[in-house]
């Protein structure tokens, strides 16, 4: 919680830096595109268990991300109790039934045929954790006076970013689930007005035999997602 006293500006030294040459960058550049390049979205899950040190050490390292004015305005709920699994699998299966059932409108369930999704979420009780990302649409310091928080979106999307790739480093595969609305997260994950939830994330070690749809294998070449102005 913030405290006013925490407030003022006082500039530090840079506490870390990484000093490379122009050739070790571009090695750890590469390396990590390799590696995010095995990073695939996947539906089936193990049974084997992932430990919550494993969880709790993925979801610090998605709290280190910038944030509009350093305001951090999130919240991540890990769970893996069986039962409150089970009642998010109902709750998001009901929207989705909604959803799946005209909701969405013809383009958009033609968008997703390639993707072979439907109403049925297993993966929201297959997986052993579900991380429930919540935006913060305001805060409080510790006196209880409450203030806005800033770019909620774009900060809570880049730390989403950070917290996916964490645990592909670890050797975990994720889903993210979307359910719209989501608002009944709120009252499962005991999570104030405050916050609105955005994803979850299924979480685990992916299944003998899961699979990935082909067309996920597609990705636009650099020179369609790049423009360079030097």
């Amino acid at each position: 919680m913030f405290s006013r006293s925490q407030m003022g500006y006082r500039p530090v030294p840079l506490p870390d830096r990484a000093e490379l040459t122009d050739a070790e960058a571009l090695a750890e550049a590469e390396a990590f595109r390799d590696r995010m390049r095995q990073r695939h979205t996947v539906r089936d899950y193990d049974t084997r268990p992932v430990p919550r040190a494993v969880i709790e050490a993925c979801i610090a390292a998605a709290g280190t991300a910038p944030s509009g004015a350093n305001h951090q305005p999130w919240h991540f709920a890990a769970i893996a109790e069986p039962a409150l699994k089970a009642r998010i699998r109902h709750e998001a299966e009901a929207e989705e039934r909604r959803f799946y059932d005209g909701g969405a409108g013809d383009e958009w369930l033609s968008a997703l045929e390639p993707i072979g999704t439907d109403a049925a979420k297993p993966h929201l009780q297959d997986a052993p954790w579900l991380i429930a990302v919540f935006a913060q649409r305001w805060g409080a310091f510790d006196d209880g006076t409450r203030f806005k928080n800033y770019y909620v979106p774009e900060s809570v999307g880049i730390a989403t970013g950070f917290l996916i790739a964490a645990l592909h480093h670890a050797g975990l595969v994720c889903l993210t689930h979307t359910p719209n609305p989501m608002k009944f997260l709120n009252e499962a994950c005991g999570r104030p007005e405050s916050e609105k939830p955005v994803m979850i994330l299924a979480v685990g070690h992916p299944a003998p035999d899961a699979t990935v749809p082909a067309v996920a294998k597609i990705k636009k070449p650099l020179e369609d997602i790049l423009t360079v102005f030097e």
